[in-house]
């Protein structure tokens, strides 16, 4: 057993509902690796019920995994807004969202993540919580985007900032997405209206307060 599995052997087990999106997901995509997962699903939710966050925005819903695991943590009467590009997976996700008796509380967005921001700012929309999870080469520019829409004390939550790896080797790729989830770091690091720790969970999990 590698450290993976032992740490998801001895955490707690997904719920069925979580359970059938994950089997979903593995039947009905061709990238179920992008799926958060049991461990850093449950991180998420237990980091979203501290907060008790009565507005969270998601970038990047994929199937819906994450979107469920964060709204299980929302303040009573709260509200969650979900980005996703991909209108296949649109079905899927609703039918997740419903299975999992959220459906009233989580707002689905499909399209292009940069015009559905720029709405939600043009609407002044503002949170309490942002998990990032969408294209890496973008990471910069949806920070700059969400930065204002988050309140003081507020939480940013950004996946897969270790990237395999590749942000940290000696000879760091220059592909596009890499150099952005470089920067990003960089920007995070750099930022003194925020203070962030990296956790080394999965692909690597940006714990950002802004202050």
């Amino acid at each position: 057993m590698d450290l993976n599995g032992y740490i998801t052997g001895y955490s707690q087990e997904q719920d069925p509902v979580l359970k059938w999106l994950q089997k979903q997901t593995n039947l009905r995509t061709n990238h179920a690796r992008m799926l958060c997962g049991p461990v850093e699903g449950k991180l998420m939710e237990f980091i979203a019920s501290m907060i008790q966050p009565e507005n969270i925005l998601e970038l990047g819903a994929f199937t819906g995994y994450s979107a469920i695991c964060l709204a299980r943590g929302l303040k009573e009467g709260g509200h969650m807004d979900s980005l996703e590009l991909n209108d296949e997976l649109e079905d899927l996700i609703l039918q997740a969202h419903e299975k999992a008796g959220l459906s009233d509380r989580i707002t689905l967005h499909i399209g292009d993540a940069k015009e559905t921001l720029l709405r939600l700012r043009e609407e002044g929309k503002m949170y309490d919580l942002v998990f990032i999870d969408a294209n890496k080469r973008e990471y910069p520019t949806y920070y700059e985007l969400v930065f204002d829409m988050v309140r003081p004390g507020g939480y940013i939550l950004a996946d897969n900032v270790l990237w395999d790896g590749k942000v940290y080797q000696e000879n760091v790729p220059q592909d596009a997405q890499t150099q952005g989830i470089l920067k990003f770091n960089r920007m995070v690091k750099d930022d003194p209206r925020v203070e962030n720790v990296i956790i080394p969970l999965r692909d690597g999990l940006n714990l950002i307060r802004k202050k």
